[in-house]
């Protein structure tokens, strides 16, 4: 609420009800400066609730990067930067990382940020802390050891070639052991300890969050636009699910920012506001197919729903142009050692569709036009987390998916899922879909590990949710992860998409995105490189006075960073 953030704290606890989040700062009373002003808090407007303020969820990822402080951080070149960690190096073996830490870090509750705290951090994960950040390092983690105070070691069983790109998730934010061992879950997950910018104030459930400024912050990564505590006093971070109201909020100036923009909006946004999108590396929004039971368990049947549909013509008629196309069921285009040719196989082919269905066996039509084998119908379950996984634009993109499907005889039931059905598990299993919408973000390809290594008894993986058990993927994805240069790694992840696209698991829809749009009276609002997650920690209100001179004002925050970078 950019005008009433410029307001006194009387006028601002009015407007918060039971709210205990209060500006004590007012900017509009200060003198024009061309520096970054202090005070103010942040009205926030998103469109999902986080079921924790960490976690292993992309929505408790974007929370946890306003509290918890990482190892490194990922700069907009993609080069791994610290942050808590200062300097790293890795064994002659690949087996060993050695990370060096600052040493004038604590945790809000007085714990050092130190060797023991970071290695507690990772048996944390490791031992089911966050499922997350076990999927990535599980397999390769053994353990870690303080080495003295402020070093500390990690020990692989293998080369694990994107370790520093994944710790750069805040999937791996460090949190006080303290508060881990001597807090409930329930206290922690509501309200962690870490040494970020921000602590949690309030958790008002179905309306906001609220985040104070940490005063004594003195940890920004390399990659921040400036060092020292938060600009703004605070964020209120509503929760808006439904979109014409959270867009509303920005015009009403309700909201200073709003995230997950609408489509509809998009055009309109970019005259009016400041506009950003980031294009999630990973995998992206998928129709992921059931390999091991039902009709999908066919390869032919599989390649034929690939090449059925127009998939490009009903994205840009979904998203109205606003979101790529992603023809990859494995990568993102954004995502380092992307593809492109392996990822442009299926192209549009109805007639090559319907070859691969008759060569199926799949020969006669029922008067609907669904094609018929042995007196069953080409019947398929799709279900998807409506408003969790997929967006009402991305609906609408499924439901063209379906109609346009019909023509090479497909007759597809969608079955959207509510957050809670989504979330129970119910719907997770073989028996329960024949494809289920989904995607999984990652900083790198070593996502097709989290999604293709074959489930065991011994170690399940609920990640893999077409079910394909292929051990040749599985090893060359290996040789890509344990490879000892990047070309190296390049070449085994390109083999891995090609394998994956003959084996037609997964077909590709759009790129998962994340956009905001930010008030004219708010500045400094960025979006990370690993995930997406906005960040405010360098964020702050510009004064009508100010205002004026905004470049001045940005230009101080560069000379400030470079100032800083040179010390």
């Amino acid at each position: 609420m950019g005008a009433a953030a410029l307001l006194s704290a009387a006028v601002l606890t009015a407007c918060s009800g039971t709210s205990g989040l209060v500006s004590t700062e007012q900017v509009a009373d200060r003198q024009s400066t061309d520096d970054p002003q202090s005070g103010g808090i942040i009205e926030y407007g998103h469109l999902q609730e986080p079921k924790c303020v960490f976690g292993g969820w992309i929505q408790e990822n974007f929370t946890a990067r306003q509290i918890l402080d990482s190892l490194v951080s990922q700069d907009d070149e993609g080069e791994i930067v610290p942050w808590l960690a200062t300097d790293w190096e890795v064994s002659e073996d690949q087996l060993v990382w050695t990370l060096d830490l600052r040493e004038d870090v604590s945790f809000t509750d007085g714990t050092p940020v130190n060797g023991q705290a970071v290695a507690h951090n990772f048996d944390y994960w490791l031992d089911g802390g966050n499922g997350t950040a076990a999927a990535h390092l599980g397999g390769f983690y053994e353990e870690a050891t303080a080495v003295d105070e402020h070093t500390v070691e990690i020990q692989l069983s293998a080369p694990f070639s994107p370790f520093l790109s994944t710790l750069s998730q805040s999937y791996f934010g460090i949190q006080s052991p303290t508060a881990l061992e001597t807090r409930s879950d329930e206290e922690n997950c509501r309200a962690p300890i870490g040494s970020g910018p921000f602590t949690v104030q309030a958790w008002e459930s179905g309306q906001y969050l609220e985040f104070a400024r940490n005063e004594d912050y003195n940890s920004a990564p390399a990659n921040a636009k400036h060092q020292g505590p938060a600009y703004v006093e605070g964020i209120r971070w509503s929760f808006i699910p439904d979109n014409t109201s959270r867009y509303g909020s920005l015009l009403s100036e309700e909201s200073d920012v709003i995230g997950e923009v609408p489509a509809v909006n998009i055009a309109e946004v970019k005259e009016r506001f400041d506009f950003e999108q980031y294009i999630t590396p990973g995998r992206p929004v998928v129709i992921n197919l059931n390999t091991e039971k039902g009709v999908f368990a066919d390869q032919q049947v599989r390649q034929a729903l690939s090449f059925a549909t127009d998939r490009e013509a009903n994205i840009e008629s979904a998203f109205l142009g606003t979101v790529p196309f992603e023809p990859s069921g494995y990568l993102s285009q954004s995502t380092p050692g992307y593809d492109v040719d392996a990822a442009t196989e299926y192209p549009f082919d109805l007639h090559r569709a319907n070859e691969l269905l008759d060569e199926a066996g799949w020969t006669e039509r029922a008067e609907d036009g669904t094609r018929i084998k042995d007196g069953e119908r080409l019947e398929v379950l799709f279900t998807y987390g409506l408003n969790t996984i997929v967006t009402p634009d991305g609906n609408t993109a499924i439901q063209n998916f379906q109609e346009q499907a019909r023509a090479a005889g497909f007759d597809i039931q969608l079955r959207p899922l509510t957050p809670s059905e989504n979330s129970s598990g119910a719907f997770s299993g073989p028996d329960a879909y024949d494809a289920q919408v989904g995607y999984w973000t990652s900083p790198h390809a070593g996502i097709l590990n989290i999604n293709y290594r074959p489930g065991t008894e011994e170690a399940p993986n609920g990640a893999n949710t077409t079910f394909l058990a292929d051990q040749g993927v599985f090893s060359t994805i290996q040789q890509a992860l344990q490879a000892p240069t990047s070309e190296e790694v390049t070449e085994h992840f390109s083999q891995a998409q090609y394998e994956l696209s003959e084996l037609a698991p997964a077909i590709g829809l759009y790129t998962q995105t994340n956009t905001i749009a930010v008030s004219e009276e708010l500045s400094g609002v960025w979006l990370e490189e690993s995930q997406g997650g906005p960040v405010f920690h360098d964020a702050y209100f510009v004064t009508e006075e100010s205002g004026t001179d905004e470049s001045a004002a940005d230009e101080s925050v560069a000379d400030e960073s470079i100032t800083e970078e040179e010390g």
